[in-house]
């Protein structure tokens, strides 16, 4: 079993419109969320393959060198990487709405930032460390969507800081722009805009 686990959060950025009562009803609570972002109870006298093992300890030496670093955004390679890592790891969808060619979180998505941030600042989740990711759909060039898909993560980071007290050093923010549409067989839908949340706590 690995000793490090990351778990992603993909947070939908959607239009409003469209969004109907029967949708929100379906959002994770602060309760499910900190559910999938927990770590994993290790069990005493189980040891993981060798393979998992080695790459457990190079994922952590990875995340211990992004937490210690004095710049917070990520380069491209390490972008790719925190991608890698999260591939194979859980995820949990929530809507976090944003108007379309805008990095301002919607009113109407307040109640799930709300459900977030007491997620992340819950004694459970309290002292990880998350890596915020932006996402765009496919409108518009590489180097405009790269610059768009920052800014909503970094809007995200601001709302839970601000509003809920997670610190900032514990937040790193990338930008994936186009490169990685969640609905690729309709690169223009609302839930290609979106940002994600992975958990790099190694404990």
């Amino acid at each position: 079993m690995q000793a490090a686990r990351i778990v992603s959060v993909t947070l939908t950025a959607a239009l409003a419109a469209g969004i109907g009562g029967a949708l929100a009803a379906e959002q994770p609570s602060a309760a499910q969320i900190i559910q999938a972002l927990k770590p994993p109870k290790v069990t005493r006298g189980l040891s993981a393959p060798a393979p998992d093992s080695a790459r457990a300890a190079e994922d952590s030496r990875f995340v211990d060198g992004l937490r210690t670093r004095a710049t917070r955004s990520l380069s491209t390679d390490e972008r790719q990487k925190v991608s890698e890592i999260a591939k194979t790891r859980p995820s949990i969808d929530l809507e976090i709405n944003f108007e379309y060619n805008s990095a301002v979180v919607n009113p109407k998505a307040m109640s799930q930032v709300t459900a977030l941030g007491e997620a992340l600042s819950s004694p459970e989740l309290k002292g990880s460390t998350f890596v915020l990711a932006g996402h765009t759909d496919a409108k518009g060039g590489d180097t405009y969507n790269q610059g768009l898909s920052e800014r909503r993560a970094e809007a995200v980071r601001t709302l839970l800081q601000e509003k809920y007290g997670v610190e900032v050093s514990h937040m790193l923010t990338a930008g994936y722009g186009k490169s990685q549409l969640k609905l690729a067989s309709n690169p223009y839908a609302a839930e290609n805009r979106r940002v994600q949340v992975i958990n790099v706590a190694d404990k």
